[in-house]
């Protein structure tokens, strides 16, 4: 904990500001629309300069799917610790739990960023590519759990693939009801429907 106390430092320094930056950005894109924000107003309402915020983000719509980058990492670490004994579908379905718990156990502001990022169409382009990164990780963990070459065997990308569009569809459907759906029984329900792919083709 203490061998590298320097670095340790500049980093958290560093996470520091961009998580100011990232909820300065989200207050006002909630209130104002992705459009009508500028940069600079971010940078002002952080307290930082414009030279500043693209130290850290390249664009308003990294600075908003930031928001969102710890789900991945939440997810493969799930998926990782569970039980070897588990069938996939149960595996991926407490793995995509864990992030949509993530979101839906969090405050209302959590609600509005996801309408945010799924209403508009630059702001779901870069979560799509993120999700197309998250599969890839996935797919790796898939494949140790279950003994597969994810090189030249198709179903830990498939599997993964599943899983992420079970995760999209409960943001996605949670987000059209205003929070008034329940995104643990979305979540069920989604698996409820590929499981049986998922336990087949993993020969359960």
């Amino acid at each position: 904990m203490t061998s590298r106390p320097v670095g340790t430092l500049a980093q958290r320094k560093r996470q520091l500001v961009a998580d100011e930056l990232t909820q300065a950005a989200l207050g006002l894109l909630a209130r104002g629309g992705f459009d009508a924000v500028t940069v600079d107003e971010i940078a002002a309402a952080a307290g930082v300069s414009k030279r500043t915020f693209f130290r850290y983000f390249a664009s308003k719509e990294d600075v908003v799917v930031q928001f969102l980058t710890g789900l991945g990492a939440a997810m493969r670490e799930e998926l990782a610790n569970r039980p070897a004994t588990e069938s996939p579908s149960t595996a991926l379905r407490h793995t995509v739990w864990r992030s949509i718990d993530m979101c839906a156990g969090q405050t209302e502001r959590t609600l509005r960023v996801v309408q945010l990022i799924l209403g508009t169409p630059a702001l779901l382009a870069r979560f799509l590519e993120r999700q197309a990164q998250w599969r890839e990780e996935l797919a790796a963990v898939v494949a140790e759990r279950l003994g597969l070459d994810p090189a030249t065997e198709l179903y830990p990308r498939l599997a993964a693939g599943m899983a992420l569009t079970a995760f999209h569809t409960v943001l996605q459907q949670w987000s059209e009801s205003d929070g008034t759906a329940d995104p643990a029984a979305l979540t069920d329900g989604c698996f409820a429907v590929i499981a049986p792919a998922l336990d087949a083709v993993a020969g359960e």
